[in-house]
């Protein structure tokens, strides 16, 4: 019989680009909490567990209906943890505990407005597909074969990747996508590879309104006046 997946939510306390983002308030609510009411409404998942080490996540995570079944170490809340550290321990932890799932999903709770018709239709093509995982993705505009530079080694502007022939307009450049906070994948393949980016990946394509990723202040402010516009599932 096929389990149901798991849905992960990493929320930790320190965050650098907005501080404390996983507790600002969009529509009166934490972010953190519009994520797992959403993925428990959807009754997509067998289980909704957070992995935090600040209590105050914890508790609110706990109130709308999430597990947090263990806290997080210190040492897997620092900028040098990886989400892929976070998540290989939390497997551990909770095969410990006896729960029962063969795939993890990864929300992120700076994905305020994503659907889960969208993370059911992911679930789906996973279950479907030869791979290891599915990413969420809308396409770019920010283009690196044609308007995305860097600096070369004498601080002069060069293209991120340049093409033999470069395109006569963003249109005609190859397409490319932005990922957007929702990575699927099986417990077998990301215990056996130990990281999210493994080469047999497919993309799921979302709604580009429903992929912002609240990554700065600028991006906050956005998303609650798109709260006011529209809401999520």
């Amino acid at each position: 019989m096929k389990l149901k997946p798991l849905c992960f939510i990493a929320a930790r306390g320190g965050s650098k680009g907005v501080p404390g983002k996983n507790l600002k308030e969009i529509g009166g609510r934490p972010l953190i909490a519009h994520t797992v009411r959403k993925a428990l409404k959807s009754k997509i998942f067998s289980y909704v567990v957070v992995s935090t080490e600040d209590k105050k996540i914890a508790k609110i995570a706990k109130k709308n209906g999430a597990e947090v079944p263990f806290m997080r170490p210190k040492y897997l809340a620092t900028d040098n943890a990886t989400t892929t550290d976070v998540i290989l321990h939390t497997i551990k932890k909770l095969e410990h505990m006896n729960y029962k799932f063969d795939v993890i999903v990864n929300l992120d709770v700076t994905v305020p407005f994503l659907r889960m018709k969208d993370v059911k239709g992911a679930v789906e093509l996973l279950n479907k597909k030869k791979c290891d995982g599915v990413f969420g993705v809308y396409k770019q505009h920010l283009n690196p074969y044609y308007n995305i530079v860097e600096k070369d080694s004498k601080g002069f502007l060069k293209l991120v990747k340049p093409l033999k022939k470069r395109p006569t307009s963003r249109q005609s450049s190859p397409i490319v996508y932005q990922m957007n906070g929702l990575h699927i994948m099986t417990k077998k393949s990301i215990r056996k590879s130990e990281t999210w980016y493994t080469p047999k990946i497919l993309p799921y394509e979302i709604p580009i309104e429903t992929g912002l990723m609240i990554d700065t202040p600028f991006e906050f402010l956005i998303a609650k006046h798109m709260f006011k516009i529209f809401n999520s599932d």
